[in-house]
């Protein structure tokens, strides 16, 4: 085209380069347009490439972190089911030790009266002796043997 306009008289020659120059321009702008959108798509190819393999890389680890939060979620249920079980095993201990000390507390009770019966029993014979002066048919053996008795009972008595 380039020559063909050449060998044209001047006045149309001159149009026609000035077409061709534009067309020219136009063409490498074109040019330079479609290498610039083949680069695009081969960098936008590479870039979905890569980012699927992201995907990939991130359900990867999506699943990962689920597996281990599983676990965490199940070992925490077992320590929270331990931790219920052993308040269970706390209150049952604790019941059982109110009724121990309710049993101790009776039995206390009942060996301070029978303290005091004791104590009763043996100061009243005592008693008597001194005021009448007789041993009420009691040698002196017997006698001792109730002083012993209520010192013990004094002993006795001392500990509680």
């Amino acid at each position: 085209m380039d020559i063909e306009a050449r060998s044209l008289q001047p006045n149309v020659k001159a149009v026609l380069l000035a077409k061709l120059r534009e067309y020219k321009s136009d063409l490498n702008n074109l040019k330079s347009e479609h290498k610039r959108l083949a680069s695009t798509n081969s960098n936008q190819a590479a870039r979905d490439d890569l980012l699927e393999s992201g995907m990939a890389d991130a359900m990867s680890v999506s699943a990962n972190q689920r597996g281990r939060l599983m676990m965490s979620t199940e070992r925490l249920n077992e320590s929270s089911d331990r931790i219920k079980e052993s308040r269970r095993t706390m209150r049952e201990t604790e019941e059982l030790g109110v009724s121990i000390l309710q049993d101790l507390h009776q039995q206390r009770q009942s060996l301070l009266h029978a303290n005091d019966m004791v104590f009763l029993l043996l100061k009243v014979p005592y008693r008597h002796h001194l005021l009448t002066g007789k041993f009420e048919g009691k040698d002196e053996k017997e006698i001792n043997e109730e002083r012993r008795k209520k010192e013990q009972v004094k002993e006795i008595k001392m500990l509680f």
